[in-house]
Order: C-alpha cells, then structure tokens, then sequence
C-alpha cells in the first residue's frame, strides 16, 4: 500500500511526459502549423482529455478503403473524360481562367463544359418545389444526395413526386448523411418512406462501428444535389428539409435557413452526376457503369462554360481551397463572398486583405445571429483584422441565417455550391462546388446580391471596437478550437 501511494505520482509524471514528447513528435506531421499548435496546445493544457480528442479526431482523412475507392472512381472518369468533347467553350477566355481550369483538373475535378444554362432558385420553398416538378418529368432515375434529408411538411411535394416516378418505374437513388440525420426530427419516418416507396437508399459515412464501418466521427459529407436522367440537376447550399430544419431551439428563436440553389443543363449536368455517382460507389461498391451513359450530353440552352470540383478528404488535396485561393488572387476590381460559416485559414485571410490592399472593392456577407457558438465566435475574431484592411461586412439581419456559400469575382466569373469558407469545409467535409463563366450567370449573382445587402445591416469599425472583452476572449479562445484537424 505504502509502495502504490509512494510511487504512483511518479507514473503519472512520466506518463505525461512521455505524452507530451510523444505529440512533438506526433502531432506536426503532414498538419498545418495552427492546426498543429491547436492540438499541442491541448494536450499540454489537458493532457489525457487532449489525447483521447486526438485519438478520436486528430485524423482528417477517410479510412484507406475509402480513399482506394475515391482513386479508382476519379481515376474512372479522369480515363472516360479525357478525350471527349464537352460543349462549346466561350472564345477569350483570360489566361489565369484557364490555369485555374487546369489546376481543378490536376487536383480531380471534371473537365470544363460548355453550352450550359444555370438560372439561380433564391427562395426557399420554390426551390424545393422546382426539383419537385423536375423529378416528376424523370424518364429512367432520379438521383438525390443531400447532406440533410427529412420527409416534413416543407418537403412533402418532393417525397410525393419520388413516389410518384417510383410507381411507374424510374429508379430513385438516395443519399444522406448519417450523422447529420441521426436523432434529428423525423430521421426513421424519412427511411421508412424511402424504404416504401421502393427507393434504394444509403447513409454516407456512417458511424456504425458494430457493423464495421468507422471513421473520424466528424467527417462529413455536406454535398447537396438532384440530378434527373442526367438532363437537369440542381445544386447549392439548400438542405432538403423544413427552413427551421424542424429542431425546437431554432423554432424558438424564430430562426429561418436562407439559401441558393441553381438549376443546371447542359453537359455539366453529367459531371454533377459523375460526384452523386462517386459518392454512391463509396458507399454500396457499385459502380453503375451498365446501367448509365454518364458521359451521353445534350447541350444546354446556354452557352456558360462550367467546371465541377468535388472536394474533401478522399482527395490529397484541399481543392476547394486552392480554388479560392486563386480567385481572390486573379480578381482586378471586386471580390463578393457570402458564407455563414467564415473562418479563414492564415493563406486566405492573407489573400483577402492583400485584395483590399490592391485597391479592390472587398464585400464579406454573414449573419448578424449564429446558430453554431463556436463557429460563430471564430468567424467574429477575423472581423477586426477585415474591417481594418477596408472589407465591408455585410451582416445579415436576425433571425435568418444567411446559409448561401457562393464567390464572385469582377464580372464574369462566380463559384456557387456547398462549401462555407471555413477549415472544416476545407479540410473535413465532402464538397461539391461549380465554377462559372459567363456575365449573365454573375448579373443573376449580383441580383441575389443587392437583396442579401438590402436585408442587411454594415458592421464599422467604429461598433466593432466598442464591444465587450467577454466578447472579445470568446472569439478569441473559439479561434484556438476552429484549428483543431
């Protein structure tokens, strides 16, 4: 007894010592350095706790099964792609368009299309009613993927028009999120009915370690589209799912979702259906290469040149970041960002305020309440550091959550899709964005814009700085955690 009470402080000392040498050496490698300080820094400060998280989610990668199947399907398409002809590309494209289109490509996105139409859906309900009305011309499948997916009163017209097409014998394919569904409102009624309508459906990345299938619980795959017979497809920031995604806390605040979805035609069409395809090998091992002519295109009543960049961690690198990064370097006049999660990493805020600092007009579009604390507390502890270099911060007003993702650059060129500016979208979730070429697409942009700005209020300097310190050590001690991968 007097051994074990003599001896045991020892063996904890040791222990964390050894745990601390251990992350030194451990924890840097292959990671950014502030994601690597954040880690070390937990675990010096909490070292056992700190340890376990990192066990737990120190590892920003999918499981080695699942990045072989990513490689073997982008390898697949890269092989199937490579000499075809995807539409008629605009004429003057500028240099750094075209070095932009060919690191997407180097880093796994689809080739660039041309003769596309893409009209953008800024309501809420009309655009879950337009792929509605979509899914009941469906000929042969429907394929939907959604990050959120539930079966309410919002989306009841989408689930009836599924049944419908179902009971004359289109195929309807389905994937959602499983951690982002389980436990929310109506997640058994929701499989249950797709289970009754006939539908084949999956959960993407599950967490079911008794089955077998476990990765780091928060990898995400945060995508949202439809694609119709591979002729239509719809895309954007917009879960399937009541504005208010059904959770009491939001409906007692009062909170309501705002978002952007576009509808697309044309031969990116396929390239959207090549990611729903992707995914849905993932998950099931199918490759369904008998049953669709993924790359059989019709051109578009347009003639936007569109480019598809799927994103997140099956890929080795973070596409979407490097997507953006260039952008907001190739930008001569305006840079127009609208993303409710804005939590940059060192390159893009450098990016960002060296913009300004080229005499560019700079506008940030959030909102003014948060519905995730610690997102919202990181993205405030930026706005010192924007507002200083001359960015205009748009926030818009309670109790909406402004949720749209979307970038625009001088006139002609924008990115809409379903990555926020932050590292978790960066680094952990699956993404789907689209790159555009074409004014009129921007000008339809710019609308959407002038109505976010006008239901918005600009935050100064002047207000910023007159805020509380327990507000500033928040954002503060939020900003060490966002790194945290």
């Amino acid at each position: 007894m007097t051994f074990i009470v003599t001896w045991w402080p020892i063996v904890v000392i040791v222990a964390d010592i050894a745990i601390r040498i251990t992350a030194i050496i451990v924890v840097p490698r292959n990671r950014r350095p502030t994601a690597a300080m954040a880690w070390l820094l937990a675990i010096y400060f909490i070292p056992f706790i700190g340890v376990l998280l990192f066990l737990l989610i120190g590892n920003p990668r999918l499981p080695r099964k699942r990045r072989r199947k990513q490689d073997a399907i982008n390898e697949y398409i890269r092989e199937t792609s490579a000499h075809l002809d995807f539409g008629t590309l605009r004429p003057n494209a500028p240099d750094w368009f075209t070095s932009t289109v060919t690191l997407n490509r180097n880093l796994g996105a689809m080739p660039l299309a041309g003769d596309n139409a893409a009209h953008l859906i800024p309501d809420y309900q009309a655009s879950l009613d337009a792929m509605a009305e979509e899914v009941r011309r469906a000929r042969d499948y429907v394929h939907v993927e959604f990050y959120i997916l539930q079966s309410d009163a919002a989306t009841d017209n989408f689930f009836r028009a599924l049944e419908e097409v179902r009971a004359r014998g289109v195929t309807v394919r389905v994937l959602l999120d499983h951690w982002a569904n389980r436990g929310k409102p109506y997640y058994r009624r929701t499989l249950r009915r797709l289970t009754r309508m006939g539908a084949k459906w999956r959960l993407m990345l599950p967490v079911q370690p008794f089955k077998g299938k476990y990765q780091r619980p928060d990898l995400r795959n945060h995508r949202k589209l439809v694609v119709v017979d591979g002729d239509v497809a719809f895309m954007g920031s917009q879960n399937l799912t009541d504005s208010t995604y059904n959770l009491k806390k939001n409906i007692r605040r009062g909170l309501h979702w705002v978002d952007l979805m576009v509808r697309v035609e044309g031969p990116v069409v396929a390239s959207i259906n090549a990611v729903f395809l992707s995914d849905w090998y993932s998950e099931t091992g199918e490759t369904l290469e008998h049953e669709i002519e993924l790359f059989e295109m019709n051109a578009g009543p347009g003639d936007l040149d569109c480019q598809i960049i799927p994103s997140g961690p099956g890929f080795r690198f973070e596409n979407n970041l490097r997507l953006f990064l260039g952008l907001l370097y190739y930008a001569q006049r305006k840079i127009i960002i609208v993303s409710p999660y804005f939590v940059p990493d060192e390159a893009m805020l450098l990016a960002v305020t060296t913009a300004c600092h080229r005499g560019l007009q700079v506008e940030l579009f959030v909102s003014e309440e948060g519905d995730q604390a610690m997102v919202y507390h990181a993205q405030r502890s930026y706005y010192e550091v924007l507002l200083k270099a001359g960015v205009r911060i748009w926030m818009y007003r309670k109790p909406f959550i402004l949720h749209t993702k979307s970038l625009t650059i001088d006139d002609e060129v924008a990115i809409i899709g379903s990555s926020n500016m932050d590292m978790r979208s960066f680094g952990l979730n699956m993404e789907i964005s689209m790159l555009v070429r074409g004014s009129e697409f921007v000008n339809e942009m710019r609308d959407v814009e002038d109505m976010y700005r006008n239901l918005s209020r600009e935050l100064t300097l002047e207000e910023w700085e007159k805020q509380p310190l327990r507000s500033t050590v928040l954002d503060n001690l939020a900003r060490l955690t966002s790194a945290l991968q």
